[in-house]
């Protein structure tokens, strides 16, 4: 189930999407500026940030800005809801990092496919982004075949650090990653914050890049790290 976060002070609004979203089956969070939205994000990421511009403490702008500063903010897809209308208002939303502009008002629907969007967007790349590692690993091997293949060196990570690590470099995401692993998605991304921190790694990208850089391919199904 994909998380939302919905950042925007029109109390009236928030209310109305986070309905709307709730019943496509979205978990929704709401934050009423981007001081809040970015504590928030820090505590508990979501798949996808949805915000307003014109707030007050932060606006949108700054807070998307400093979403972008932080590790996993990076990557997060991000659409700005606004009343600012004008071609210049939604070049500088994109140029500060936002990857989609609604202009109030607005359809549901639209935002919906939006949403959508971006969400089959990072899959997309995720999966393109595993899929080029691997491939790259192939050919690697495949040059050197007659040298002597080093043993990747022990993670240095508990063992439930390591249960989350072969499930990251496959893309799981946090949710299925805690429905394979009966725990919650929270504590998956505590792990993983974990994982990034001990390897000295930005995101999640940077963690595949590195596991495959380093020997670390992901364990058959009747061969991971929990079975015999």
């Amino acid at each position: 189930m994909k998380r939302i976060l919905i950042v925007d002070d029109d109390l009236t609004l928030r209310t109305a999407l986070t309905r709307y979203l709730q019943s496509r089956g979205y978990v929704v969070q709401e934050a009423r500026s981007g001081v809040e939205a970015l504590a928030l994000f820090e505590e508990d990421p979501t798949d996808v940030v949805v915000s307003d511009i014109v707030m007050p403490e932060m606006d949108g702008l700054e807070f998307c800005r400093r979403l972008r500063a932080t590790r996993l903010g990076q990557l997060v897809p991000f659409i700005f809801l606004s009343s600012r209308r004008e071609l210049s208002d939604r070049v500088e939303g994109h140029q500060i990092g936002a990857d989609d502009y609604l202009v109030k008002p607005f359809e549901l629907k639209e935002l919906a496919a939006k949403i959508e969007a971006q969400l089959e967007r990072s899959r997309r790349v995720h999966s393109e982004i595993v899929r080029l590692m691997q491939q790259s690993t192939v050919g690697d091997m495949s040059s050197s075949s007659s040298a002597v293949v080093e043993p990747a060196p022990p993670l240095p990570l508990t063992r439930a650090e390591e249960k989350v690590f072969w499930e990251v470099i496959q893309g799981y995401t946090n949710k299925q990653i805690g429905d394979r692993l009966f725990v919650s998605p929270r504590t998956v991304q505590t792990h993983l914050s974990n994982i990034l921190s001990k390897l000295d790694l930005e995101n999640r990208l940077q963690l595949i890049r590195y596991a495959y850089e380093h020997g670390y391919h992901p364990p058959d199904d009747n061969h991971s790290p929990d079975k015999p």
